[in-house]
C-alpha cells in the first residue's frame, strides 16, 4: 500500500541500513528522502500511524549517527533556547502548521482513529528537537529552526549529496 507521499512499503535494503543506524528496528513504515554523499540514509519521512494505529507526530528523523550527534552537542550548549531566540515566532508558527498539515495529508482516506497533533517534532508551538527540524529542513521543508541549525553546525556539513528516491 502506498500512500499519497510515498510512505508505502520499506525498501528492503533501506530497512535494514535504518535499523542499524537507530541501533534498533524502525517503528513503522517510512521512505528515505535524503542520502548523504555516499548514498547511506540520512532523512527518513514516516508515515503518519504505526501499524496499529499509533499516532506519530514525527514526520522526518534524522537517522545518521554523526551528524545527530552534533545536534546533540549543540542542543546540550543551549541550541533549543537559542533557536527559539533567534527564528521569528510567526514564521515557526506558520512552519509547524505547514508541517502538520503534510503529516495529515498521508493520513489513510476517512481515518477516525487517534491523530498526530502538533508541528514539528509533535509540539504545538516554539521549538523542541533540533534534530527533527534540522530533518524537515534537509527533506526540502521551509523551516525556520531547519535552518538556523544548519547555519550553527556549518551548512557545508549538514548538506546532503542528493535526494533519496521518492
Amino acid at each position: 500500500m502506498s500512500s499519497a507521499s510515498g510512505v508505502g512499503e520499506c525498501d528492503p535494503g533501506d530497512l535494514a541500513r535504518v535499523a542499524a543506524l537507530l541501533g534498533r528496528p524502525p517503528r513503522g513504515r517510512f521512505v528515505v528522502v535524503v542520502r548523504g554523499p555516499g548514498g547511506e540514509p540520512l532523512v527518513i519521512r514516516n508515515h503518519p500511524l504505526l501499524a496499529d494505529g499509533t499516532p506519530m507526530p514525527t514526520r522526518y528523523w534524522l537517522v545518521d549517527p554523526g551528524l545527530r550527534r552534533e545536534v546533540d552537542r549543540l542542543e546540550s550548549a543551549g541550541g533549543v533556547r537559542a533557536a527559539a531566540t533567534a527564528v521569528d515566532p510567526v514564521e515557526l508558527e506558520s512552519a509547524h502548521a505547514r508541517y502538520a498539515a503534510e503529516r495529515d495529508a498521508d493520513l489513510p482516506p476517512g481515518w477516525d482513529g487517534p491523530r498526530p497533533t502538533g508541528g514539528v517534532g509533535g509540539t504545538r508551538r516554539g521549538v523542541k528537537c533540533l534534530h527533527a527540524h534540522l530533518a524537515w529542513h534537509l527533506a526540502g521543508g521551509d523551516d525556520p529552526v531547519g535552518r538556523w541549525t544548519s547555519a550553527a553546525l556549518g551548512d557545508r556539513r549538514v548538506r546532503p549529496a542528493r535526494p533519496g528516491p521518492e
